[in-house]
This record gives structure tokens, sequence and C-alpha cells, in this order.
């Protein structure tokens, strides 16, 4: 039996490039499907060039590859059952399909994973907007196709139900009670279809809806971070979890709610490429393969501050000044305006001497 493998990964951005890496560093061959034959990935793997949802190519990767991962949710689930052949997709489409549709998301964390969310309903068109008490904010969001902030409506007051009305007859949403929250916190997760590791909380601070900045470990009770991490591993489990996976968490004065779930490494998680002795890249591989998981250790605490296209001189600055941080960029070939192009890593005691960009 060949010990090393060939991976293939839909999409090429920053994760798809990581998980490549980490592959390599194994002794793994990596093809990456994306549609910019320049993609983050391209500097480290052969690229397939072609849409995500053009079957085709992903019966090409399928057929080229022992095991096939993804670095984001929104791939096309149909397609990828059309081509992949028994245990060729770890992940498995089921964790995609939860994870496209915030609806499914919500029944799957509360019904069937049994953790804490905020308080929901399922808004089919405008009337089911009608008559629901004010005193309290809500956020509405498209039950498919939100991310960093789009297809969401904050309704605080009757003026935002114009609004609010218009994007519940676009599409099928999700109307959650807001969260009064002390802070935002992540746990990643991963999994080999048995057994999981986890790593420690992150505490993250979100600047117009992107990844700001991330604090490990993060400054909360010992008690709510080791609910946290159980409500992850908890997660993990009812999905038989393989490869990473990223639970989002609000921090009440408290509880702990659940938000979301990321299938894939996370912008929270990137940290531990040196600051823990596996990285979520790392275990991705691992998980996926079925090969044994190591235990997380922190070596020390640690932020890490993301990189925007408006940030990258000042990224690059910074780490002159400060020859100990460590600094990742993407290659990706333009810098616009709050694109990801890459993070800083800074070990540190304290987290607040760490200015954002």
């Amino acid at each position: 039996m060949n010990l090393f493998k060939t991976i293939g990964i839909i999409g090429g951005g920053q994760l798809g490039q990581m998980m490549a890496i980490a592959a390599i560093y194994m002794g793994h061959k990596v093809i990456t499907l994306d549609p910019a034959s320049d993609c983050s990935a391209s500097r480290v793997s052969e690229v397939i060039v072609a849409p995500y949802d053009d079957v085709e190519a992903l019966g090409q990767l399928a057929a080229r590859c022992d095991v096939l991962t993804y670095e984001f949710e929104n791939v096309d689930a149909d397609g990828l059952d059309a081509v992949v052949s028994a245990g060729q997709l770890p992940q498995g489409t089921d964790l995609l399909r939860i994870s496209q549709n915030r609806i499914f998301e919500k029944d799957f964390l509360a019904n069937k994973a049994g953790v804490t969310v905020a308080p929901y309903k399922v808004v089919t068109s405008s009337l089911d907007l009608e008559g629901f008490d004010l005193t309290k904010t809500y956020v509405l969001k498209t039950a498919t196709g939100g991310y960093d902030g789009h297809g969401q409506k904050v309704i605080r007051s009757a003026e935002d139900l114009p609004e609010a009305q218009q994007l519940a007859n676009s599409a099928e949403c999700v109307l959650e009670e807001f969260v009064d929250f002390d802070l935002e916190i992540s746990v990643i997760v991963s999994g080999n279809g048995q057994d999981v590791t986890v790593f420690p909380v992150q505490e993250n601070i979100h600047r117009n809806n992107i990844l700001s900045k991330t604090i490990v470990p993060a400054r909360i009770s010992d008690q709510l971070a080791d609910k946290a991490k159980k409500m992850a591993v908890q997660i993990a489990k009812e999905l038989q979890l393989s490869g990473t996976l990223c639970v989002e968490m609000f921090v009440t004065a408290d509880d702990i709610i659940v938000n979301e779930i990321a299938p894939r490494p996370h912008n929270s998680g990137h940290y531990s490429i040196e600051a823990c002795d596996f990285s979520q890249f790392d275990t991705h591989i691992l998980g996926v393969l079925g090969q044994p998981l190591p235990p997380i250790k922190l070596h020390a605490p640690a932020v890490m501050l993301n990189v925007l296209g408006q940030h990258v001189q000042q990224a690059i600055d910074y780490v002159a000044e400060n020859p100990s941080a460590h600094l990742h960029i993407y290659g990706k070939l333009e810098a616009k305006h709050n694109r990801k192009m890459g993070h800083v890593t800074v070990f540190t005691e304290d987290a607040d001497e760490v200015e954002e960009f």
C-alpha cells in the first residue's frame, strides 16, 4: 500500500494553499481545482482550471486523486456525489449541505448535536416577519450564500422592517434573536472518522464583519473554555468528523452559544502554524487520510492579525520592526480593499499590546 497519496483540493485560495503545504511536508502530492490559474495554491500545487460546479472537471480531479477535500463550503454537493467513489471524500457531502444552509445548520446544531444556539425561526416570506416583539434586536440572515456579513439585515426597530421584508421575499431566511455577547470565540476541532483532537479556544475581534485579530488562548474562564471545547467535540462526534472544522461561538455573561460552523480550516486558526505543535492544516490532512491525530499543545500565547489589501505595506513595515513576528503572504496578485492578503502571528503575553492593522 502506498503511504503517500495524491490529495485533490477543491478551491485554491489561501486555505487550499496552506492545506497543500501541510500535505507536501508529509510527502503527499496535491492537485487543486480552481477557476483561476494564478490562485494562491498554484504556487505549491498543480491546478485544474475550472469552475467549482464543473462536474467533468470534478470527475477529472477525482480520477487522478486518492482522496478529495475542500477549502470552502460553497462547493456543488450534488456534483461531488456524482463523481466521488466510496470513501474518497472523507468529509462527506452531508457536512457540506448542513453548512451551506443556515436552516439545516440550526436544526443540526440544536436538535442533533444538542448544543445551545440563539433563539431562531425559519422565515419563508415577509409574512413571517409580522407581529414579532420589536423590543428585542434580531438578525435576519439568508439561508444560503451569506458570508462576511453579506445577506444579513439587523432589525432594531420598525424602520428596519422594509429592508428586512425585501430580503425575506428574495430568499429563505433564518431570523435570530440578537445575542448580547461579551466576546466572540471559536474552537478548531479535527477528526479522523473515529477520534477527535481539539485546539485552544480562540478569541476573535471582527471589523466590518471581517476577522481582524485572534487572541489565543481566549480571555475567558477555564470553565467556559472547557464548555466551549466540549461543545465543539460534541458537534464533531455527531458528524463523525474527518478533517478540520471550526465552531464559531458567542460568550455571554455565563454561557456559550454556538453561532455557526465552517467545515474546513478557518481564518481564526492560522496562528496554529507557529503557535501549536501541529497546525489546523496538519490535522486536516491527517484527518482526511484517516491517520492518528495528536493531542494539540500551545507553545505560548499568541496573537494573529489579518492582513487585508489596504494593510500590506503596514504589515511588511511591522515585521521589519518586529523580526520575531511571522508574516504569511498568500500570493494573491491584486491587493484589493478588504481582500485577505495574508496574516501575521506574534507570540505575546499581552494581547492588547499588539494593535490591529
